[in-house]
């Protein structure tokens, strides 16, 4: 009842009349931050949704304070020390019991170990369990709720975004998963200069304590303010790093703002706060460069065709419908002027498009698209008169050069041989399988006369089709692997003979063919 109470007070009593009655963003957020970490964290995610809610309401709840009072003194250590299961002077000479920061859902603490290393000790906040056991089912009950009383509603699948808010959270929870993240992002950029991130502690950490290296440096926005001559090469230094994290690593963090991003005395930047990451296959991350490669050349085809790739599409989908309107977010991508220009902001328009035509935009998309808005605020924060989509058109040469690599050929070579000799092996037997069925009346009770003889050669086709597919793959792996020196070149001709072998085999079939 508390729940139904605050929300009425807000105005979302009026919302039942309709979309035209919904209460004020300011509304929205207070009523979200009165009712606790729960509603205000699903607030936060809410926020990432630029393709369902109107500016002013993403605007004002990007204003949901992430921070709560720190815990009542000595709370925090008495937590540690549940976890660890030792007393706090057994695992550290100091542990400062003022936080240097309290969040929503942990408050970190400045320590030192026996060793003399210098940590942060992460602690979850002890009433957060308890507050997220009790409120997740009646956040879920409301969406439900919402969902019966306003049909429209159910377009958003507001139940299944609760659901996944309930996952995401749980993950959020539990500081070993951020200890395995730290972890995959210090082997993923192990080998990139000008980075640095702190390694954990692990044998002071458990799911409700997360012990880290101590970071020297400062955030960058004070870093840059106290250093003005070097804001053009912080800002090229944060380019770079997510243009790396996103089409190389295809792991990167999705909450680059100020505080997460500091400078180290050298110059090195270092990244903080691994609770809100995202992964790119290898399939979105082409897709994602062809779909930006063809934004800055105004193929509106070419952005059709890799935004539909990463999305996830319905039967219903209008092409043409589609095409135009992305064609107007092209046009306008390419009238403001070059300072302005935002690879955010034209994500943000796709997405905005693409789900008002039933096209669902994956959470990694979502969370992709937040990261370039929070990361591009912080460059021109650095650089007011960077280009930031000139950054990226000077990726592409190098991104593309990356994909003709000899070990992602050999990759993509090994997977097509796979699926080939999947297709040669399975595919004749389940065509003669089918024909048979339909010849047997086992489909729609269907008898054709000859049947099993059109299976016969229909399979022998088939045959002759994929031995011809398999060839012209051996053709085109050849000649790409015949333009790179060295052993390169040696298995190039290798394969372009196997290639030129299976296309006459496959030549000579086809005229035995056409004689009977």
């Amino acid at each position: 009842m508390h729940v139904l109470r605050v929300l009425a007070r807000h105005g979302f009593a009026r919302a039942l009349r309709g979309s035209g009655h919904w209460p004020a963003p300011t509304h929205v957020r207070e009523a979200l931050e009165e009712l606790g970490v729960v509603y205000l964290k699903f607030g936060q995610v809410l926020a990432m949704r630029r393709d369902l809610l109107p500016d002013p309401y993403i605007v004002e709840l990007e204003r949901l304070l992430d921070r709560l009072p720190p815990m009542p003194p000595g709370l925090a250590s008495t937590i540690v020390e549940r976890e660890l299961g030792r007393p706090l002077g057994e695992l550290f000479t100091s542990f400062d019991e003022t936080p240097m920061a309290a969040a929503t859902i942990a408050q970190v603490h400045r320590a030192t170990l026996r060793d003399g290393r210098e940590v942060v000790v992460k602690v979850r906040r002890a009433e957060v369990g308890a507050r997220v056991a009790a409120d997740l089912p009646t956040l879920i009950y409301l969406a439900a709720l919402a969902e019966r009383v306003s049909p429209p509603l159910r377009a958003f699948d507001l139940v299944g975004m609760v659901r996944e808010f309930r996952e995401s959270l749980g993950r959020e929870m539990d500081f070993r998963l951020e200890a395995q993240s730290i972890a995959r992002f210090r082997a993923a950029l192990a080998d990139t200069p000008g980075v640095w991130i702190p390694d954990t502690v692990s044998a002071l950490s458990t799911q409700a304590v997360l012990t880290e290296e101590f970071s020297a440096g400062e955030r960058i926005d004070v870093y840059a303010e106290m250093h003005p001559e070097t804001k053009h090469r912080l800002a090229e230094s944060i380019s770079a790093l997510v243009m790396h994290q996103v089409f190389e690593t295809g792991l990167f963090h999705a909450d680059p703002h100020p505080g997460n991003v500091f400078v180290l005395p050298d110059g090195r930047l270092c990244l903080h706060d691994f609770g809100m990451i995202g992964e790119l296959d290898e399939r979105m991350r082409d897709a994602l460069g062809a779909l930006l490669d063809s934004a800055t050349r105004a193929d509106v085809r070419g952005v059709a065709d890799a935004y539909l790739e990463l999305g996830l599409v319905g039967d219903d989908l209008d092409r043409t419908l589609l095409e135009t309107e992305l064609a107007t977010v092209v046009r306008r991508l390419h009238e403001r002027p070059i300072k302005e220009l935002s690879i955010g902001e034209a994500l943000e328009s796709l997405v905005r498009v693409g789900s008002r035509h039933r096209v669902r935009n994956p959470g990694v998309i979502l969370l992709l698209t937040r990261a370039f808005l929070i990361a591009e605020s912080l460059m021109r924060h650095l650089d007011p008169q960077m280009n930031v989509l000139a950054v990226f058109e000077a990726e592409v040469p190098r991104l593309a050069a990356a994909r003709r690599s000899p070990a992602r050929l050999a990759a993509a070579g090994r997977a097509l041989a796979l699926q080939l000799e999947r297709f040669l092996r399975e595919a004749p037997n389940d065509v003669r399988r089918t024909l048979h069925r339909v010849a047997d009346g086992e489909l729609g009770r269907v008898r054709v006369p000859g049947l099993e003889a059109i299976s016969l050669r229909a399979s022998r086709d088939l045959e002759r089709l994929t031995g011809g597919v398999a060839s012209a793959a051996s053709l085109i792996a050849g000649a790409l692997l015949a333009t790179i020196p060295g052993w390169h070149r040696a298995a190039g001709d290798v394969l372009l003979a196997v290639g030129v072998i299976g296309t006459v085999a496959s030549a000579r079939g086809a005229l035995r063919k056409s004689r009977d």
